[in-house]
């Protein structure tokens, strides 16, 4: 597996721990390529400290494709429920992201990576978007900027993150971000601290989650309360 290329492509699923515990390399006339597949099961989908799946569990699978030279390409889904989108009212249950970026590793301490990520809802097009990424890991820290690409309207994620490996092949993780929705919807905060294990074979984490976004204003926007409150998130997952 290439290193300068674990922190790229990890950063492109949303359950980065576990991205890639797992790869092939595959030699070609072009250079050496590393494919890898991840399977979850979560006990609910949270993106930005909101689910995604009305409090629900998700079955979400990645397929991701890396060369040596620092390029990747991938594919992530997820089930998701149609209530955690404001206003929508098309069915939607499904999510399909699919991202291309580079990644390098100045050393094997620091690292940096550019993607472009598409996001989009086959049932729900109103929702598909686009976002540039660009961040920077140093140490066990990252930083990084989700700029939206939408007609009029650019809305930003700023994060920062940390992780920690422990003894027994556990991983200690935190994060931090805010959300700027440019005037399409309310501001926000959101932070993460969880802890994530190998076991049989298996990706385990355990996650808490919680936002800043009040009872009043999360019920004005999704039509329930609770969409918004604090989340202690379990996830499986297998790589192949």
């Amino acid at each position: 597996m290439f290193k300068k290329l674990t922190v790229a492509v990890a950063a492109a699923s949303a359950m980065g721990f576990s991205a890639l515990a797992v790869s092939e390399t595959v030699p070609s006339p072009l250079g050496d390529f590393d494919v890898s597949m991840t399977a979850t099961l979560a006990s609910d989908y949270i993106w930005r400290g909101q689910s995604q799946t009305a409090g629900e569990a998700a079955i979400q699978g990645s397929l991701d494709v890396a060369h040596e030279s620092g390029l990747y390409a991938g594919i992530w889904a997820s089930n998701v429920d149609d209530a955690a989108f404001p206003g929508n009212t098309s069915g939607a249950d499904i999510e399909v992201d699919y991202y291309v970026g580079y990644g390098y590793g100045f050393t094997d301490d620091i690292s940096a990576d550019l993607q472009l990520a598409k996001y989009t809802y086959p049932q729900a097009s109103e929702w598909n978007g686009y976002e540039i990424i660009p961040s920077i890991t140093a140490y066990g820290f990252t930083l990084g900027y989700k700029y939206g690409v939408e007609t009029g309207v650019h809305p930003s994620y700023t994060w920062a993150g940390y992780e920690y490996e422990l003894p027994y092949e556990t991983t200690l993780f935190a994060s931090y971000g805010y959300t700027d929705s440019k005037g399409g919807s309310e501001d926000y905060n959101d932070w993460a601290v969880g802890v994530g294990k190998s076991l049989f074979g298996l990706d385990v984490t355990l996650t808490y989650t919680d936002t800043d976004i009040s009872s009043a204003d999360c019920e004005a926007t999704y039509g329930k309360d609770d969409y918004c409150d604090s989340n202690l998130t379990v996830a499986v997952s297998k790589s192949f």
